[in-house]
Formats: structure tokens, C-alpha cells, sequence
């Protein structure tokens, strides 16, 4: 029964996958084709891309890592492949997360309307210092993922087989004690940009509600381009609070999935679910961007225009076939 759930968990999770590499790689292969064509790059369009790339590693880390569960489970059993898979999935997750921040915060100076001297220099400064920003990012997340590889040693995955015996050693007891507060402590530090982009979120409706006051005082009615501005950046932001907290939930069950009696399934169950996340994301990212989304019709244009062009020529080669006969 298991291993039909795993199977089948399993298949999710490439469904999942393919799903989201497809939104991801469109995001980035539109964005770097109208950099080349331009020959300079917008600060939304390098936040989108650089969260893009982050995502397809991560949606590879993760699908990497239930293959492994399922077919290989004993590629783990040395340490070494574990220590490594944590290290990249700890690093491209904490990479998505900031990125999105990142986008939250720069849809913030850009579309909220406030005259403190602080926020108006700031709103200056956004496009200058928006790739340092992202730099930062990079580096603050290696420095975080650091401590998957420093406490992870080679016996832990044998207490993790070991687990279902009553006479663990103690030694086994306090690796998995290290690695708990290890992955308490990664998981714990996701929530400061979560943190920052529900400021954000709240800023930006106390900003749409002073610019509806200001739009119902100057009776010019309520739908001008800076609510639709608000409007869609709210959308985008919650979307991603929404979506970060099933995979938060998800990320948890999968980081602790050694405390419990079946640790293959709980993992594959927690991925599964936490591929929600960066491949859903990618989708309401091009629905809220004007770019994106006519780059999306276009391409479905096309492809429904190829199908009717292909089913039009087989409808006439039966019509030949039929003639001859």
C-alpha cells in the first residue's frame, strides 16, 4: 500500500514539476529575449527572472530528491548526497522566498503613495540599487544554508533507518537532536521575509484606501490606473502569502519527516505538496504582468493556430483519400 502511495505521490510531484518549469522558463526565456532585444533589462523584469531561475533549481532540487526516496533510497545511506541535496534545497528555497520579497517590497515603492521624506527616497533609489539588493540575497541565503552541510555527519542517515528500534544509542539520539534544531532554526528564518512582505501587504492597502479617499473627495471615481496598480499588486502579493504558507506547512513536514513512522512517504508527501508553491506562483506572475501575459496570448494564439492548421490538413488528406476511392 505504501509504495502504491509513493508511486503515486510520485507522479504528482512530476506533474507538479513539469508544470512548473514550463511557467518559470517562460518567465525567464520572454524577460532575457526583450534584454537582448533592448539591450538593457527593467528592475521588475530582472526580480522576475532572477526569481524564475530560482525556482526551476528549486523545483529541481526537490524532484531530484523524491526520485532518489524512491527509486534509490540507499544513494543516501554514506551522508554525503544528503548533505548535498539539503545544502542546494535549503539554498534555492531560501533564494525563491527572498526573491519574492524582493518583488513584494519593489511593487510597494513603486505603486504605494506616501509623502514621508524616507519612503520618497527610497522609491528614488529602487531602480538603482535593485540588483545589490538581489546580490545580497544571494549571499545571505548561501550563508544560511551553510549549517545543513556543517551538521549533517555520515551516521546520521543510519539513526534515521535506525529509528523504529527501541535501543537507539545515544548517539543517534543527539544527532537527530542537532539535526532538529538545525532545520528549526533554517525553517525559523524563512519567516523574516515573509515578515517583510506582509508589511508590505499592509502598506499597500493602507495606501489604496488613502488613494480611494482621495479619488471619492476629487469625485473622478474610484477605477484610475493607480488602483488597477494596487489592485494587481495585492493580488500578486497574496497569492504568494497564500501559497507560502501551504508550503511552509509542507517544508516542515518534509525537514521532520525523521520523527516519523514512515520517513520516505511523509518526504514525498511534504514535496509534493511544497511543488505547489514555485509552480502555481509562476502562473499568477504572468496573469499580473502586461508583458508577460500578452506574450502568453500570443503564444497560445499560436499554438491553437498550428492545431487548426494540422487538423485542417488531415480533414483534406482524408477528403483526397476518400475522392480516390
Amino acid at each position: 500500500m505504501a509504495d502504491k502511495v509513493q508511486t503515486t505521490l510520485l507522479f504528482l510531484a512530476v506533474g507538479e514539476f513539469s508544470v512548473g518549469i514550463l511557467g518559470n522558463a517562460f518567465i525567464g526565456l520572454v524577460n532575457c529575449m526583450d534584454w537582448v532585444k533592448k539591450r538593457k533589462i527593467a528592475s521588475i523584469d530582472l526580480i522576475l527572472t532572477s526569481l524564475a531561475i530560482s525556482r526551476i533549481c528549486l523545483l529541481c532540487v526537490i524532484l531530484l530528491d523524491c526520485f532518489i526516496l524512491v527509486l534509490y533510497p540507499d544513494v543516501y545511506a554514506t551522508g554525503k548526497e544528503m548533505r548535498i541535496i539539503d545544502f542546494f534545497w535549503t539554498l534555492t528555497n531560501h533564494l525563491s522566498i527572498w526573491f519574492a520579497t524582493c518583488l513584494s517590497i519593489y511593487y510597494f515603492f513603486r505603486i504605494a503613495n506616501f509623502f514621508h521624506p524616507l519612503f520618497l527616497w527610497m522609491k528614488w533609489r529602487i531602480d538603482r540599487v535593485i540588483s545589490w539588493i538581489l546580490l545580497g540575497c544571494v549571499v545571505l541565503s548561501v550563508f544560511i544554508s551553510l549549517p545543513a552541510t556543517e551538521n549533517l555527519n555520515a551516521d546520521f542517515r543510519f539513526c534515521v533507518k535506525a529509528k523504529r528500534k527501541t535501543n537507539l544509542t545515544w548517539s543517534c539520539r543527539v544527532n537527530k537532536t542537532q539535526h532538529a534544531s538545525t532545520k528549526l532554526f533554517l525553517n525559523l528564518a524563512t519567516l523574516l521575509p515573509f515578515c517583510v512582505c506582509l508589511m508590505s501587504f499592509f502598506l499597500l492597502i493602507l495606501s489604496l484606501r488613502r488613494h480611494i479617499r482621495r479619488m471619492q473627495l476629487s469625485a473622478t471615481g474610484c477605477r484610475d490606473p493607480s488602483t488597477e496598480a494596487h489592485v494587481r499588486a495585492l493580488k500578486a502579493v497574496i497569492s504568494f502569502l497564500l501559497l507560502f504558507i501551504a508550503y511552509y506547512l509542507s517544508f516542515l513536514v518534509a525537514t521532520s519527516s525523521y520523527f516519523m513512522p514512515e520517513t520516505e512517504l511523509a518526504v514525498i508527501f511534504g514535496e509534493s505538496i511544497a511543488l505547489i508553491y514555485p509552480s502555481s506562483h509562476s502562473f499568477i506572475l504572468i496573469l499580473g504582468n502586461n508583458k508577460l501575459r500578452h506574450a502568453s496570448l500570443k503564444v497560445i494564439w499560436k499554438v491553437m493556430s498550428i492545431l487548426k492548421g494540422r487538423k485542417f490538413q488531415q480533414h483534406k488528406q482524408i477528403g483526397r483519400e476518400t475522392m480516390l476511392f
